[in-house]
């Protein structure tokens, strides 16, 4: 009955990507990161600031659909030492290697420590007097987040599974029954709540630990992806408002971003301000429908571009930010123009994930690092 999910191979796909490039531009808007450039760049901000309440969200809510098909196709004997090995092996490598560089140039760029790499990666290992955690686990939070979220899905699987039946059942069915403003506005209450009663007390932190606010957010969006991936119901429904979604999505997204362009006018006026912080979560929750919508519509099919990328994508989130930071360090004590700068960004980014993929998936020794699984025999594949 459930086959391959193309769509939310596309869109898993697709969020990362706007990931990749979101990172790009922190290089250059306002907003506190690694390293910064010598241009600034804030009319990306906007832009940056309407991908901020989904990209991840729908991640987290595809990565709870996806646990959820492979636990049901297996069994836990099975799943859970491979998820364990596929998620923990590429997180522990990467805080020992593939983010120290991003520590290295973060903290040359601060003026804390003298040059020197590799006497800095011994006081690293070592947990040196650094004004940031070490070792950091920077971009791969996202995988410590899904990794601890796989194993409470694990340990609560005898009351997820009747929970997800009951909201994949009767809720579901509820939400399917009404109109198009059931499925677009109530799933979104709980994100609406944690916005007042959690968003003002615990600022999003990404240590797991007293992350509670974002916990509360990622850990939701996960469990409902959990729920929903095998509910007809909630599927058919998300078809059936795909106009609304598209609708809404727009006009959401259109007064979010006439906030983001006054922002100072917005943030002096408390008000207003929760206004807006309330018409974020009900934003991003419309275009994660309508998102789920246009792929289930337009993408619900394979290709040999897919089957790559899909491959391809995990490692190319692990290699990024790494290259960005690097390349982005050389240019904080390298003057060149904005548009060298910025054309290099890219294209360094781009090439150096592509061709870091190229390499790593060759070398058998390479690819658990980097969250591939092992290569059959050619007989066997």
């Amino acid at each position: 009955m459930w086959g391959r999910r193309y769509d939310l191979d596309w869109l898993r796909v697709f969020a990362f990507g706007v990931l990749i490039f979101y990172h790009v531009g922190m290089f250059y808007v306002t907003w506190d990161w690694i390293v910064k450039s010598r241009y600034s760049a804030p009319f990306l901000e906007p832009v940056m600031g309407l991908t901020n309440p989904w990209r991840l969200a729908l991640l987290f809510f595809i990565s709870g659909a996806a646990v959820r098909f492979a636990i049901d196709k297996t069994t836990l004997g099975i799943f859970l030492p491979e998820r364990f090995t596929r998620l923990l092996v590429p997180l522990a490598f990467g805080m020992a290697v593939i983010c120290v560089p991003q520590a290295y140039a973060e903290l040359r760029y601060l003026g804390e420590i003298e040059p020197g790499f590799f006497a800095f990666y011994r006081d690293y290992l070592g947990y040196g007097d650094f004004s940031i955690v070490a070792p950091p686990w920077y971009h791969l939070w996202y995988v410590a987040y899904i990794l601890v979220y796989t194993l409470i899905a694990v340990a609560c699987l005898p009351l997820l599974r009747p929970a997800a039946t009951a909201f994949g059942g009767s809720f579901v069915a509820w939400l399917a029954r009404g109109r198009a403003w059931r499925l677009l506005f109530v799933p979104a209450l709980p994100f609406a709540a944690y916005a007042v009663t959690l968003d003002p007390y615990f600022p999003t932190t990404l240590a797991l630990w007293g992350d509670w606010a974002n916990i509360a957010q990622t850990l939701t969006f996960f469990l409902i992806g959990f729920a929903a991936a095998k509910s007809e119901d909630f599927w058919n429904a998300v078809d059936r408002t795909l106009p609304a979604s598209i609708f809404l999505s727009l006009v959401l997204g259109g007064l979010l971003l006439t906030a983001l362009l006054n922002q100072f006018a917005v943030g002096s006026d408390l008000q207003l301000l929760n206004a807006v912080l309330l018409l974020r979560e009900f934003y991003a929750w419309s275009i994660i429908v309508m998102l789920l919508g246009l792929g289930r519509r337009f993408a619900n099919c394979a290709s040999p571009t897919l089957t790559h990328l899909n491959s391809a994508i995990f490692p190319y989130y692990i290699l990024h930010q790494t290259i960005i930071v690097l390349v982005g360090y050389w240019f904080t004590v390298n003057e060149a123009s904005v548009a060298i700068e910025a054309t290099t960004m890219v294209g360094a980014t781009v090439i150096g994930c592509i061709l870091g993929y190229e390499v790593l998936r060759r070398v058998p020794a390479l690819r658990p690092l980097f969250g591939l699984p092992k290569r059959r025999r050619r007989a066997e594949a």
